[in-house]
């Protein structure tokens, strides 16, 4: 799989979009804001403000609401703190990185400031270098570094045999082995992360980093991959069906991890670029007792994850595969949204 065409939150801003259900982040950004404001504050301790400039970078903004609360957030605690020392307001730049396929029109048609705050998109992969050496004060990114730049190596056997055969993603029934895989990809590819904002970031600069994680030390809970096997359930029944061939279904595994607090502190640690200033998970739900629970909680699912799907089965099975999820989840009313857990951790750049 190609992560670079296949990763990008559902285009537009209609009532099946990303941008128009992407309530979960907001909630879980919503939450994390006074983190992001001390590290703004913090900027100024560290005397970045005399050169004039600040510069942001938001990885991974997808587009809609998100990233437009995360610009307001750093601007207004920029003002309100260089009021309060009475310096000149420093100027903004922000950068706005995703992957090629990410919706920049819908994202810049719905951003408008004054000239104060400048904005730039950024098309890149954040598994490598996309800015130059020394050149942002400040990192933010909100669930996206659990994705993965590949399909974890080692999934299928000498002989080419699947090894986690009926599944997309780590559930119970999965082999240690592909356990064992997903976390070796995982922390390759958070080093290779944290290897290349370490080149771009200015010594004292700050990241904060919010991903979606777990709690338990099972990788396997139901916490963490409850939402990749709903989408299993509903190919799998599509594969009875006769719909899709079961070799289908075997051969496709997703690009995405959700870490522990515990193995994003140590693959910070092992890296050794950046001091972990603050670390924690917390798990937030996003339903209450809503009407149509079910009919919204797939809208929401697919929003995130129909490229990834498509990619490997073709647009034309969308429909069939997540009315599938549709039904699966308003017929059975004990399937709900589990609570999702975000690992947030705040770095600073050692000198």
């Amino acid at each position: 799989m190609d992560t670079k065409e296949a990763i990008f939150m559902t285009r537009g801003d209609g009532e099946n979009s990303y941008a128009q259900l992407s309530c979960l982040t907001q909630k879980v950004n919503a939450v994390t804001k006074p983190l992001l404001e001390n590290a703004v504050r913090s900027l100024f301790s560290k005397g970045f403000h005399v050169h004039g400039v600040l510069n942001i970078a938001d990885l991974g903004c997808a587009a809609g609401p998100n990233a437009f609360s995360i610009i307001s957030t750093v601007k207004e605690t920029v003002e309100m703190k260089s009021q309060e020392l009475n310096y000149q307001t420093p100027e903004l730049q922000f950068y706005l990185n995703d992957l090629p396929g990410n919706d920049f029109n819908t994202l810049f048609r719905g951003l408008s400031y004054e000239n104060s705050c400048f904005l730039a998109g950024v098309p890149g992969s954040f598994h490598g270098r996309i800015f130059p050496r020394k050149s942002l004060h400040l990192v933010h990114s909100s669930y996206s570094v659990h994705w993965l730049s590949q399909v974890p190596k080692g999934l299928t056997s000498r002989e080419g045999l699947a090894l986690n055969k009926g599944n997309i993603y780590i559930s119970k029934t999965t082999s240690p082995l592909v356990r064992e895989a997903y976390l070796t990809q995982f922390e390759e590819d958070f080093t290779m992360f944290l290897r290349s904002r370490s080149e771009e970031v200015v010594p004292n600069g700050c990241a904060v980093l919010i991903l979606h994680g777990r709690q338990s030390p099972d990788p396997s809970s139901k916490e963490c991959c409850a939402t990749w096997g709903l989408i299993a359930g509903a190919i799998a029944a599509l594969v009875s069906e006769g719909l899709i061939e079961e070799e289908k279904l075997d051969s496709f595994n997703v690009p995405y991890y959700t870490p522990s607090a515990k193995e994003v502190q140590d693959v910070v640690e092992r890296e050794g670029s950046f001091a972990v200033e603050h670390i924690d998970s917390f798990a937030v739900r996003v339903e209450g007792n809503l009407s149509n629970i079910g009919e919204k909680f797939a809208k929401r699912i697919r929003a995130f994850t129909e490229s990834t799907v498509a990619h490997h089965f073709g647009e034309e099975l969308m429909r069939k595969i997540y009315d599938k999820l549709t039904k699966l989840l308003v017929e059975d009313s004990s399937i709900q949204a589990e609570p999702a857990v975000t690992v947030v951790v705040v770095l600073n750049k050692k000198l």
